[in-house]
């Protein structure tokens, strides 16, 4: 069994900063690619960043320049700071994550709950 917990969601007006959190527990030996993406009202879930186990990292294009994803691997959590909120930034903000589970030999991926980012104008 694995989890992922994210929090650090709210609301802020626009030009202000959040950090999201999220934490991996369970039987886990490795965690590969760990990603947040987003999904707007009325609007499909897309990729916001990306970090490998060696910390190479991509970007939406919406987000470079603001957005900052980190992550402490002897904590198996994933961190995206974020700056100049605009108020299209607003969505639920989701933590995804390729584990590799004890005795299982293959990555497989895991969602978190999604935590609620409003930017007000």
């Amino acid at each position: 069994q694995v989890q992922l917990v994210e929090s650090g969601g709210g609301m802020v007006q626009a030009g202000g900063s959040l950090r999201l959190s999220c934490a991996a527990s369970g039987s886990i030996f490795k965690i590969d690619v760990m990603a947040w993406y987003r999904q707007a009202a009325g609007k499909q879930r897309e990729l916001v960043a990306r970090i490998t186990s060696g910390a190479g990292t991509n970007y939406a294009d919406s987000v470079k320049g603001r957005f900052t994803i980190s992550r402490d691997n002897a904590k198996n959590t994933a961190y995206l700071q974020m700056n100049s909120l605009k108020p299209e930034d607003t969505a639920v903000y989701y933590c995804n994550a390729d584990i590799i589970r004890i005795g299982v030999p293959i990555a497989l991926p895991s969602w978190g709950q999604g935590t609620q980012v409003t930017v007000s104008s």
